[in-house]
């Protein structure tokens, strides 16, 4: 994880919470897990104030949002209790067991990340997976040429080939482009299944 991106998450963790949780509902994002996910222990990789780790919890998904921002952690655990959180960040995911999920979530991440991780860090994610769980990954598209936003925030410009690199253990069933029912912004997102073997 980028330092700087992690300092200004801890710095402002309440604040970046706050925002999130008063973001309009992602439905784009919730009728993806509807039809790509199955049902099982999912991970919510970067799951930041743990809305999205909450609502999996809401919708029959067992869950448990990592993230490597304590402030953010805070923050999940003081909003949503009743629901594990645990530190960890890509490209390691260190004390995050091969094989122990049916699903994973990595919501607008990778992006925080420099790009020569970005493969190691997707294959990692893949790891987590039980042969043949999905994988959601997306990611914000840098459309401002900027690396950083004004939170000094790292928005690196994601090349495609980077992810796909990283998904050779995978079948890809959605790959698009368009703007989050939530942010706004635009983002790239893709579904993948993990190989049987």
């Amino acid at each position: 994880m980028d330092q700087s991106t992690l300092e200004a998450y801890d710095r402002n963790a309440a604040l970046f919470a706050a925002d999130w949780d008063g973001q309009p509902t992602p439905e784009d994002l919730q009728d993806i897990i509807r039809r790509f996910f199955k049902p099982g222990l999912t991970a919510d990789i970067g799951c930041g104030s743990g809305r999205d780790t909450a609502w999996l919890c809401q919708n029959g998904f067992s869950a448990i949002g990592y993230d490597p921002s304590e402030g953010l952690l805070a923050e999940a655990r003081r909003l949503h209790p009743s629901i594990p959180f645990r530190l960890s960040a890509l490209p390691e995911l260190q004390d995050v067991a091969n094989g122990a999920f049916a699903n994973v979530l990595c919501e607008t991440v990778i992006m925080h990340l420099a790009p020569a991780m970005i493969p190691d860090a997707v294959r990692r994610l893949l790891s987590v997976l039980e042969p043949e769980g999905t994988l959601y990954l997306s990611w914000r598209l840098n459309e401002t040429g900027r690396d950083r936003d004004e939170h000094g925030r790292l928005y690196a410009y994601v090349d495609d080939e980077l992810v796909r690199g990283g998904l050779d253990a995978a079948t890809i069933l959605l790959d698009e482009r368009r703007q989050s029912a939530s942010s706004g912004k635009m983002i790239r997102r893709i579904v993948a299944r993990k190989s049987a073997v």
